[in-house]
């Protein structure tokens, strides 16, 4: 079966569409962010190796005939593969469009999650702090409006950065030095006041990383998330500049992400090493980030009940006050959480079933069919505990 080749950084056609949609280092002293290696307290877990252990998917509390129509319902949405995940193994795998398990694609947005896990890694690591100004790390901000910006306002997109879809769906994905570019744009909010899906603000956490770890970020990610877990088909892009894309541009595969969304799911751990302390876990995907919306923790979508966000339109703190209380998937259990990308890109990770279900397809401006249908693993064809 034919391998998708893999695709360059984006095209200018490409991103043009886009605007539709390691182990820790245990140092002295080092409680807040640090854990204790895994194995220590006799804790043991199920991991892939080089490939994933199959198991049945009845044996593992699936009604086989419920997955099946799920995936068919996947496969009538252009879906190019779907896995699902249940305590660490691999319970069912679906490729179409002439794809396999090697078939790495862009995966847009999804890129936003471990960019996040990036910044956790590099706190771990005692390189940097959320509650630091971001203008530590992006000198032009100092003495301006952004120097009040903090790297954690960064993350839960609350910083206040300028935000217009032009500049943010067009412009950014089109210039050469998008870091450049995220970091000119003027200060248009006090930090915390207006949640906006800010890819121009999030390009900034390239600045953020390089700068506290000396290391591109691109780089950072192979030797301290790709490479221990894995993800041996997974690569971050750089921009014409050189510049690693933080919001989007990630290539990968349906397999390689599941293994993304399994650290999660054994909070931070991978067999004997702590890759993301297990505190990051809950602080970017177990609470809301910010008081506006309770769907969005540090670049991941959350299922908590609230004022649910929308990536097209900010929210202000009346907005929220103001809002429907609901969930992004009203049946699917509160803590599931989701990375999300442009036409239906999906990591989904529910703690409470153990479980990941990883879907990627072509770039779709209009399908909003996810994450809704990957929640119905867990809600219709998860029938045993």
């Amino acid at each position: 079966m034919p391998v998708f080749a893999r695709r360059k950084l984006a095209t200018t056609a490409t991103a043009v569409m886009l605007a539709a949609g390691a182990l820790v280092v245990l140092q002295p002293g080092a409680s807040a962010w640090a854990d204790t290696p895994q194995g220590a307290n006799g804790w043991t877990g199920t991991y892939p190796g080089a490939d994933w252990q199959r198991a049945d998917a009845a044996a593992e509390g699936f009604d086989p005939a419920k997955l099946a129509e799920i995936a068919s319902a996947a496969q009538a949405d252009g879906t190019n593969c779907m896995v699902v995940i249940r305590h660490g193994r691999l319970v069912g795998e679906w490729y179409w469009n002439g794809t396999n398990a090697d078939s790495a694609q862009e995966v847009f947005s999804v890129t936003k999650s471990v960019t996040s896990t990036l910044v956790g890694i590099a706190q771990s690591r005692w390189k940097l702090n959320v509650d630091d100004k971001a203008a530590k790390y992006i000198p032009a901000w100092a003495g301006t409006p952004a120097s009040q910006v903090k790297v954690k306002n960064l993350l839960g997109n609350n910083s206040g950065r300028h935000w217009d879809a032009v500049t943010d769906y067009v412009t950014l994905p089109t210039a050469d030095d998008r870091t450049a570019l995220g970091a000119s744009l003027p200060q248009e909010h006090r930090p915390g006041d207006v949640w906006a899906y800010n890819n121009a603000a999030i390009q900034t956490l390239d600045d953020v990383l390089s700068k506290s770890t000396g290391v591109e970020p691109a780089d950072y990610a192979d030797k301290n998330l790709f490479a221990p877990i894995g993800m041996r088909d997974t690569r971050l892009t750089r921009d014409p500049s050189g510049n690693t894309n933080m919001f989007f541009g990630m290539q990968s595969t349906c397999e390689d992400l599941a293994r993304f969304g399994h650290l999660f799911l054994e909070d931070g751990r991978w067999n004997l090493r702590q890759i993301v302390s297990s505190r990051w876990v809950h602080e970017a995907t177990g609470k809301p980030s910010q008081p506006i919306t309770s769907s969005y923790g540090y670049l991941w979508w959350l299922n908590h009940l609230g004022a649910v966000a929308n990536a097209l339109v900010p929210m202000t703190r009346e907005d929220s006050a103001n809002a429907p209380r609901e969930r992004m998937v009203s049946n699917a259990p509160a803590d599931m959480y989701w990375a999300i990308g442009l036409g239906g890109q999906v990591v989904q990770v529910d703690p409470g079933s153990d479980t990941v279900v990883v879907r990627l397809g072509p770039m779709n401006l209009t399908n909003k069919n996810w994450p809704a249908t990957s929640a119905r693993v867990v809600t219709e064809a998860l029938v045993g505990r």
